[in-house]
């Protein structure tokens, strides 16, 4: 993936001089529906695939496989209405919206502008937050299943996960001070090797344990009541709404993607084609990887597939898995993070642009007859960053909390919100008309929701630090 001129990420697209310019004036896209589709799927399978499982549980076998199909539903039905927004006006003529934010400006106005961004980092900066605690939790699942298979399951395996933190911290302050990251496009062949690599993996560990098990496990209403309390069970089953929401969500980078996509056909009937395909085949996925994590634990099953209290042999599969989440989240948090630090950095310096400390940069020799440019700000500022969300991370290292509360806070106001109401300001849908009022509808139905997951999760980190002291998490 690249940044864009506003510091929001977008695609890497090959700038071939010789091809006939677009309407724009840029390269002529040659993306089609396929690619786009792609696009998508590697998009969205990633690290919250390993937490479906455990929010099966929370469901149970009727209601968690119908909630996936509806956030599925709910899903490809506001990326539709999104995919409509990428031109301002006309379908096929009108003004080409590069970014997600872009559509958002020309359809919404300035102030709901500055909104959506706000939205955008705060939920950018929560990810990092994430990344740094499954990227720890994984780490620490190839330390625990290697002592598990010399010692056996019964030796005790317990690992402190601050040194794994504070380790993938240091490795992100490194990463941070690479100039043009941004311009790494095999980045992103990589995440999507990674992701695939241990959702796969856990999907196929799922299917092994239900044959050893010879039988499938789990209830028709998830975890009963007498394990947990009548209200620990309703926060729970909150929480596990924004886990799954967690696992949707894309459409930060829907409009970047589109960019891609050649004409004719137009962008949006490509788009909407290449939606429908990769959210049936991501819903598939995830069902499956769901279900199969369910019947292999039932109400037991772990927070994270591929960490928790569930497989440990084979072990270098395991292994596998886990080196695949770490080596995805060291790149994915990088490319999260750019768009923040492109922020603070341009603002700062526009700001100050006398500056000394915030605009000189010193040409640093190195090995090689090469050189390296540094900045003192982008070094104390990306560097502080960085010890922050490490610092938060090691207060609240709860993955399944911390991911609900993530998926709570972004699906409804970047998947829902926004692409409705820039589809009705586009579309010119008169007030209080029955389409308007159906998507009002959903709108509100889908805030509830994540209103509910958020004090779901919140309820869960809170019980989690009754429990574990921060910076003294063991697993």
């Amino acid at each position: 993936m690249m940044i864009a001129e506003n510091g929001y990420p977008r695609l890497h697209t090959l700038n071939i001089s010789k091809d006939p310019l677009d309407d724009d004036g840029r390269p002529k896209r040659t993306g089609t529906m396929w690619t786009a589709s792609a696009h998508i799927i590697t998009a969205v399978i990633g690290s919250g695939v390993l937490s479906l499982a455990w929010a099966m549980a929370q469901l149970g076998w009727i209601a968690g496989p119908v909630v996936m199909i509806l956030f599925s539903f709910v899903t490809y039905y506001t990326s539709t209405l999104l995919a409509s927004c990428y031109r301002t006006g006309d379908p096929v003529t009108g003004k080409r919206n590069y970014t997600y934010m872009d559509a958002v400006k020309s359809s919404l106005g300035g102030q709901m502008f500055k909104i959506c961004g706000t939205v955008q980092y705060v939920n950018l900066f929560g990810i990092a937050i994430g990344y740094t605690i499954a990227s720890a939790i994984s780490m620490m699942a190839v330390k625990r299943s290697n002592c598990h298979h010399k010692n056996g399951l019964a030796g005790s395996c317990k690992v402190n996960s601050n040194p794994f933190m504070v380790a993938f911290g240091v490795a992100e302050i490194l990463l941070s001070q690479i100039p043009d990251f941004d311009q790494l496009w095999w980045l992103s062949t990589v995440a999507a090797v990674m992701s695939f690599t241990y959702s796969s993996a856990g999907l196929g560990l799922g299917i092994a344990k239900v044959a050893e098990n010879k039988q499938i496990l789990g209830s028709s209403t998830g975890i009963t009541v007498g394990l947990v309390s009548e209200i620990e069970k309703l926060w729970r089953t909150f929480q596990a709404l924004g886990n799954i929401a967690f696992a949707y969500s894309y459409a930060i980078i829907l409009i970047e993607i589109q960019d891609t996509v050649k004409s004719p056909p137009s962008e949006v009937k490509s788009m909407k084609k290449a939606t429908l395909v990769s959210v049936t085949t991501t819903s598939v996925f995830y069902i499956l990887c769901g279900c199969f994590g369910y019947a292999a634990f039932g109400d037991s099953a772990p927070g994270n597939l591929l960490t928790g209290k569930g497989f440990y042999e084979p072990y270098w599969l395991v292994d596998i898995a886990n080196v695949a989440v770490v080596v995805h989240l060291v790149g994915a948090y990088q490319v999260f993070c750019q768009p923040i630090f492109a922020f603070v950095e341009q603002y700062y310096a526009k700001r100050y642009p006398a500056s000394y400390f915030i605009n000189r940069e010193f040409k640093l020799s190195l090995p090689g007859n090469r050189s390296y440019n540094v900045n003192l700000f982008r070094l104390v500022w990306r560097t502080g960053y960085v010890i922050l969300t490490t610092l938060i991370s090691m207060i609240l290292p709860f993955f399944n909390d911390v991911v609900g509360l993530l998926g709570a806070v972004g699906y409804w106001p970047l998947s829902v919100y926004f692409p409705i109401e820039m589809y009705i300001a586009n579309k010119g849908i008169p007030k209080w008309s029955t389409r308007w009022v159906c998507l009002e509808v959903l709108s509100m139905g889908c805030l509830i929701v994540a209103v509910v997951a958020a004090v779901g999760s919140v309820v869960g980190i809170i019980g989690d630090l009754n429990s574990v002291k921060p910076f003294h998490a063991n697993y």
